[in-house]
């Protein structure tokens, strides 16, 4: 596509691919192919240079910044002629190497090209900032054009995928995957919106809005499930301001924005997050994010999505006891080991927002009734095991309250139509290697290593089975076996019953040390965390420290208080925990 051509993505284009004149002036710069090297250096990984000399195995090269390298002749790389300079697409390059690969992608990142193709895959590089080529221009320039036709984008993945639906007549997939922090849930949206917007395209003219009802067209709908769901199922993390994982999640600070004053009323909070220990104990507040848009946007969301007025002010009821449960406070009775209520003033505001009786919760959490053998006994409770209680108490009502809203908004988006093909989107968790990894990091990585396998078998092997369909001569190579060790390895110790941190460290060396070439012994280093093992992960080695992992896991709910739940004024609640039994040995 020529300048002329690139119009149709208005202000966009210049994102997408340089002017014609930049890139002939790029193409004409003076080039030796026998002396142009890539040399690898230890700061910088790679610099580009002029080889200088050859001799024993050895190779001499002077970088364009002036310094002089001497390093193995493996340590050095040819560079592409400058035609290649920026390409689209780094399959087509003469020499396919690391630092040609790093170069092209660092080049056309500062250049503000976020997207580049490396043959089947599409690469992106997060730009950490909002770039004006997502919007409906950008959208219709890519729509029905063959990749090789327009430049690197998102979009033209989904459109493909799309095209290919309709003409083979077979389902597509489109596989999201990357590091954490990387921008997959900000490009999984992108697709969705993509597919929302070109099916809205041929779609009926839009309602008018009906309270309690799907809103809008269902190009809407889709995209409004984006901010609902992520308001209640992301948060910030250490690499990334809106992951998709577990911790302080963004609904709680929306809500103490105060933009919608009458909600603080009646959900009896603040607008002062360290009013609540438990969203408090990291940021509150994160810069690329503004609380009150993204509030407003949830908020509507909620309507759009044909949720009722009821349901409405309930998921905002359950939102705001589970901020006040971390507030619950209880003593040890004097001259025993029971706990007792430090005050009532919180569980009062709990029970209110949750339709319970404040004495009768309190009464289940220091004294449930439990059975032993045929009998129903009251049992007494220390401090740390109320404590316990309640936290795995509120983890399991925001758990089932988020179910629940999934389930009701994939029932809303439901046509009720026939289906004959579909598109499958997937976001892959991304690895998370800390300084300090504990049992959170291995149940993400563990979740990332089965879906990297899933990944690697539809994209790497299927793939070799067309070249087997067309008789290409190849060396079937089972990518997936690459992440099976480490895969069994933990599926196989995730069992521990009536062990200690140390006895399960034991258990591990004593069995895995020497023996599974996915478990090692973590290297110590000045100044690093103490980690107990290391696991060869596909993404890489990662050391994980075991201390409290055996106690991270022991929520059981407290029977007494779900069965409360049960009998709730509020239909929402009760409706959670419909199906939960008191035999239920059920863990969050």
């Amino acid at each position: 596509m020529g300048d002329g051509e690139m119009e149709c993505f208005g202000p966009a284009a210049v994102y997408l691919r340089k002017p014609e004149r930049e890139r002939i002036e790029a193409q004409n710069t003076p080039f030796d192919a026998k002396t142009a090297y890539f040399v690898a250096e230890p700061a910088e990984m790679y610099l580009k240079g002029t080889l200088i000399s050859k001799e024993g195995g050895k190779a001499t090269v002077k970088t364009l910044c002036g310094k002089t390298l001497t390093v193995k002749e493996d340590d050095i790389h040819p560079m592409n002629p400058p035609k290649f300079d920026k390409i689209e697409d780094m399959a087509m390059m003469t020499h396919l190497n690391e630092p040609a690969v790093l170069f092209n992608l660092k080049e056309r990142y500062a250049a503000w090209m976020i997207y580049t193709y490396s043959g089947l895959f599409c690469v992106t590089v997060n730009p950490y900032k909002w770039l004006p080529v997502y919007d409906s221009v950008v959208v219709a320039g890519y729509r029905g054009k063959k990749r090789i036709e327009a430049p690197p984008h998102i979009f033209s993945i989904s459109d493909n995928a799309y095209q290919f639906m309709l003409t083979d007549r077979e389902n597509q997939s489109v596989l999201i995957t990357g590091e954490s922090g990387a921008g997959k849930t900000v490009n999984t949206k992108r697709v969705i919106q993509y597919f929302a917007t070109v099916g809205a395209m041929s779609g009926p003219k839009k309602a008018e809005p009906v309270p309690g009802k799907m809103q809008g067209s269902l190009e809407d709908q889709i995209v409004a499930a984006n901010p609902l769901l992520e308001a209640y199922g992301n948060a910030k993390t250490v690499r990334n301001d809106n992951s998709s994982r577990f911790r302080s999640y963004h609904i709680f600070y929306q809500l103490m924005t105060g933009h919608k004053p009458e909600l603080l009323e009646a959900l009896l909070i603040t607008t002062n997050p360290y009013d609540y220990p438990m969203i408090s104990q990291g940021e509150i507040t994160v810069k690329s994010i503004n609380d009150v848009e993204e509030f407003i946007a949830t908020d509507t969301a909620i309507d759009i999505l044909g949720f009722s007025g009821d349901e409405k002010i309930s998921i905002y009821k359950l939102t705001g006891a589970v901020m006040h449960h971390g507030n619950m406070k209880f003593k040890q009775k004097q001259r025993e080991e029971q706990a007792e209520p430090d005050g009532t003033e919180v569980a009062d505001k709990i029970a209110y927002l949750m339709g319970l009786n404040s004495a009768d919760m309190l009464k289940a959490l220091c004294y449930p009734r439990v059975k032993v053998g045929n009998e129903m006994v009251t049992k007494g409770q220390t401090v740390p095991q109320v404590n316990n209680a309640v936290s795995a108490l509120s983890k399991s009502v925001y758990e089932k309250m988020f179910l629940w809203m999934v389930v009701r908004i994939n029932e809303m988006l439901d046509t009720k139509q026939p289906r004959q093909f579909f598109i499958g989107v997937l976001d892959i968790a991304g690895f998370e290697i800390f300084d300090f990894n504990s049992l959170e990091q291995l149940c993400i990585n563990f979740t990332n290593e089965k879906l990297q396998q899933f990944f690697n078998h539809h994209m790497f092997v299927l793939e070799q089975e067309e070249y087997k369909k067309e008789g290409i001569e190849w060396e079937f190579i089972d990518f997936g076996m690459d992440l099976a060790a480490c895969i069994e390895l933990i599926e196989k110790e995730c069992m521990f019953p009536k062990a200690t941190d140390t006895s399960f460290k034991n258990k591990l060396h004593d069995q895995h040390l020497g023996k599974t070439a996915a478990f090692q012994k973590p290297k110590p280093a000045k100044g690093k965390a103490e980690a107990h093992f290391s696991l060869v992960h596909y993404a890489g080695t990662v050391d994980y420290n075991i201390v409290g992992w055996l106690d991270k896991n022991k929520d059981p709910l407290n029977d007494s208080v779900v069965q409360l739940y049960q009998k709730s004024s509020l239909k929402v609640l009760a409706f959670l925990y419909v199906t939960h039994g008191a035999a239920e040995g059920t863990n969050i």
